[in-house]
């Protein structure tokens, strides 16, 4: 046999399209489950890299786990609506759908060409009308369970292309198309209340420790930002009052920090605070200070954490609480309207945000928690324990011990009270764009807001429109609005605002566990669910560790209490994989350094790239493209397909006839380290993940093998090996097994031969002063006594420490002996 990856290629991507390789079975098999998923790619026309990386990995498992007799479900799908479709229609005159669905034709046929072992049947687009339609339902089904409601926000407004614009297309405070300046504007819109679930996100990220990466539930628990302290009111001076014309006579706010409530200096509420609104409205303040507020408003809220401290000096005053002292209220662009009511009482003493800020406009700085040893000179914000000073009944406790007793005295007195306050604030849905799923609202006067009627569903995008960048062409359509109260029968609007795309990320792996043929009637099939869900293995990228990740588990746990599911979390394992680099950096075509995929495959083979992806750094670390490397990728798997002509032909199964005692201390070696392999197959699928050790251990009994001339050794080598490769270059294996051991079905369990033998003896890295100089051959069960012995009179101790002052001599069981000299 020769490689000819093409023909080979070629011949079994049809087969496996052909025979329906890659179906899960029935739900009610009776098969032990594997749901393996690989986050679904947005269809933007082309595959990357990253896509490569991330679908080898999830691949891998799949194939692995099917050969091993579970039932695996591996689905693949588009995450198909969203922006960039709307910018290519303006860029190419082009419909958004059109697009779209080329763009999925064109990428299902690059992915098809890697031989990845996705389901056909559960294939959508979450663009699909039917997608659509349920997602819809469940929508309605949240705002009759008080889970979605309206309201009022602040949105980016570009008069120019008469739009919102999110804040990724505000540029230095412009538009990212016309470069005109952004407005904020106050526009109705829809919202999810996440935050009723804030505190049950928070508790389940303990069941997801050690499956999810820590650095991920780290970033989980840091957005849901759970925090105890003191809630109260500031109470505006009479003459601040007159000023704001007697609509507001206080507002209220939190922290955590109730111990050093008697350095208060100053307030700052958020540049969108009603306050500063009132002021601005009503002319209270210069044209000057207007400007900078605005300017602030301008900056997204995630942009502003990093900008430098900024701040307004309002001309109004609070009361503090206790000592009754008038306290200057600004504006500070760090306080963010939508965490703690917009408000924060400023101590700059014991805040270093504070601090700079009290530094930068020269506000007054009160110690109120000081050391023994006493502070002389403040510098920075003293931010450690210590003893009150300067706090009324509470002064020389210690902080630890007052941040209780001060809450106790505003509870006592009716100032305040003890409260949990949370950073995650409910998810704004509502876009203001063509391309997405339409909210099934219609707004009528008589009775509001009115969920459509379920059988209307879905309420599908019209086809006849233009996409211009000018306003949301839903919203200008001379027909597709204009609709009847489901309620009332008179004449109403339809809500022209489509979803937030995370909504369809949401929930998508839930549908892929429903059976396709019951798609037409149900959403999500509680009964299949049942069987499939949790997923096992979640495999995506670390961008997505925040937003997508806890949207999905609140989706989860809110269709349970709805009733569709009896999940509470979506994902039991996850794995983040790392970026593709090349010349140290992502690649992107602005840089230059795009490696095409079908270019590498075409020149290759599939199998070589899918080998190089997991060989060439472990997966959850970023991997730079070398492309030596990936010639040194296709020269293995050439070498190991042109090996496999030395065996012997089988009929199935292999009869192994071998008495591991009579071999060969090179025939031993060889069977061992393949069946070293074949160990370290079940711990990297099942543990660590790590393939580069997988394939280093397959190139190393490779080599063992070459280094004996024994057919059955190198039969039983290659039926073992073909079988732990299959998952990386499943062209390549399948090809071999079929000419060689007549198998055409991966999906048995295989038959572990003769393992004891594996036992006679372990190698041990011999090393010096850390540096391996060798190997050391010894039983499993000698003492450190005998393995000290033996690497005494071994070649590389009279090579490397003869003559020489032992110092240390230390042996890690398992794995290796290390001898420390002097000189």
């Amino acid at each position: 046999m020769e490689y000819n990856f093409k023909d080979i290629e070629t011949k079994w991507q049809k087969y496996w399209n052909d025979n329906n390789s890659f179906e899960p079975q029935s739900e009610d098999c009776g098969k032990q489950k594997k749901y393996i998923l690989s986050m679904f790619p947005y269809p933007s026309g082309r595959i990357h890299m990253g896509h490569v990386r991330n679908y080898c990995l999830g691949d891998a498992f799949a194939r692995h786990f099917r050969k091993n007799n579970f039932n695996v479900l591996h689905p693949i799908g588009w995450d198909s609506f969203g922006m960039p479709a709307e910018n290519a229609a303006i860029k190419n005159k082009l419909h958004p759908k059109k697009w779209t669905y080329e763009n999925i034709d064109y990428m299902r046929k690059e992915l098809e060409g890697l031989g990845l072992s996705f389901s056909k049947t559960r294939e959508f687009a979450t663009s699909d009308e039917l997608y659509t339609k349920w997602e819809q339902e469940f929508i309605i089904k949240m705002f009759e369970n008080g889970l979605l409601y309206q309201k009022n926000t602040t949105v980016n407004w570009c008069e120019s292309c008469h739009t919102v614009l999110a804040n990724e297309q505000v540029e230095e405070g412009c538009c990212w198309r016309c470069d005109n300046e952004v407005q904020q504007r106050q526009m109705p819109g829809y919202y999810i209340a996440i935050t009723k679930y804030a505190q049950e996100l928070l508790d389940d990220l303990k069941t997801l420790e050690n499956k999810w990466p820590s650095q991920v539930l780290t970033m989980q628990e840091n957005w849901i930002g759970r925090s105890s302290g003191l809630e109260f009111d500031f109470e505006l001076s009479d003459e601040s009052k007159a000023k704001l014309n007697n609509k507001f006579e206080k507002y209220t706010v939190f922290t955590t920090r109730p111990d050093t409530i008697f350095g208060v200096t100053y307030s700052a509420l958020a540049p969108e605070h009603p306050i500063v609104k009132e002021l601005i409205e009503s002319k209270q303040l210069t044209p000057a200070k207007i400007a900078l507020i605005k300017d602030m408003q301008k900056v997204s809220e995630r942009d502003r954490a990093t900008q430098d401290k900024e701040g307004v000096a309002l001309g109004i005053d609070v009361i503090h609480p206790i000592t009754k002292e008038k306290i200057p209220v600004w504006v500070a662009n760090f306080v963010l309207v939508g965490y703690g009511g917009g408000a924060v009482m400023a101590v700059p003493a014991h805040d270093q945000r504070d601090f700079e800020f009290a530094t930068k406009y020269k506000l007054n700085i009160k110690i109120v928690i000081d050391t023994k040893e006493g502070i002389i000179d403040l510098n920075e914000a003293y931010t450690n324990d210590g003893i009150l000073v300067d706090s009324g009944k509470f002064t020389d406790m210690k902080n630890s011990d007052a941040k209780d007793a001060i809450i106790e005295y505003f509870e006592q007195n009716n100032l305040g009270k003890r409260t949990i306050n949370y950073k995650l604030r409910d998810w704004g849905v509502s876009r203001q764009r063509y391309w997405g799923a339409p909210i099934p609202f219609v707004h009528c006067k008589e009775c509001g807001i009115v969920p459509e009627k379920t059988e209307n569903l879905p309420i599908a995008l019209p086809q006849d429109i233009e996409i211009t960048g000018e306003g949301n062409p839903l919203d200008s359509h001379p027909t597709w609005k204009y609709c009847k109260c489901p309620k009332c029968g008179n004449d109403a609007i339809r809500e022209t605002d489509t979803l937030d795309t995370f909504v369809q990320s949401s929930w998508y792996f839930l549908r892929y566990a429903t059976n396709p043929k019951k798609w037409d009637e149900i959403g999500i099939s509680k009964e299949d669910n049942n069987y499939w869900m949790e997923v096992d293995q979640y495999i995506g990228g670390i961008e997505h560790a925040i937003l997508h990740l806890l949207y999905a588990r609140f989706f989860t746990k809110a269709l349970r209490d709805m009733g569709y599911i009896n999940s509470t979390e979506p994902f039991t394992n996850l794995l983040t994989q790392g970026m593709v680099l090349k010349d140290g950096a992502k690649m992107s075509k602005s840089k230059g350094n795009v490696v095409d995929p079908d270019a590498i495959v075409s020149k290759y083979g599939a199998d070589t790239a899918r080998l190089f992806m997991l060989f060439a750094a472990p997966p959850t670390k970023e991997l730079e493209w070398n492309d030596s490397a990936v010639e040194g990728a296709f020269k293995f798997i050439r070498r190991f397909y042109d090996g496999s002509n030395k065996c012997a032909v089988l009929n199935g199964k292999l009869e192994n006839n071998i008495i591991h005692s009579d071999l060969t201390k090179d025939e031993k070696l060889a069977r061992r380290k393949v069946y070293e392999a074949l160990k370290k197959a079940d711990e990297v699928m099942n543990k660590t993940f790590a393939f580069n050790t997988l394939i280093a251990s397959c190139m190393e009994a490779l080599n063992a093998l070459n280094k004996q001339t024994n057919q059955a050794i190198w039969t039983e080598g290659y039926y073992i090996l073909t079988n732990i490769l299959e998952p990386i270059i499943p062209h390549t294996c399948w090809d071999i097994a079929n000419n060689l051991f007549k198998m055409t079905n991966f999906n048995e369990q295989l038959k572990v031969l003769d393992e004891v033998f594996i036992q006679e003896s372990i190698t041990l890295a011999f090393t010096v002063n850390g540096k391996k100089r060798g190997e050391l051959e010894v039983s499993p069960s000698a003492s450190k006594d005998e393995i000290l012995s033996l690497a005494k009179q071994s070649e590389v101790f009279n090579k490397w420490c003869a003559n020489k002052e032992i110092i240390k001599e230390i042996v890690v069981p398992n794995k290796l002996i290390n001898i420390v000299v002097k000189g």
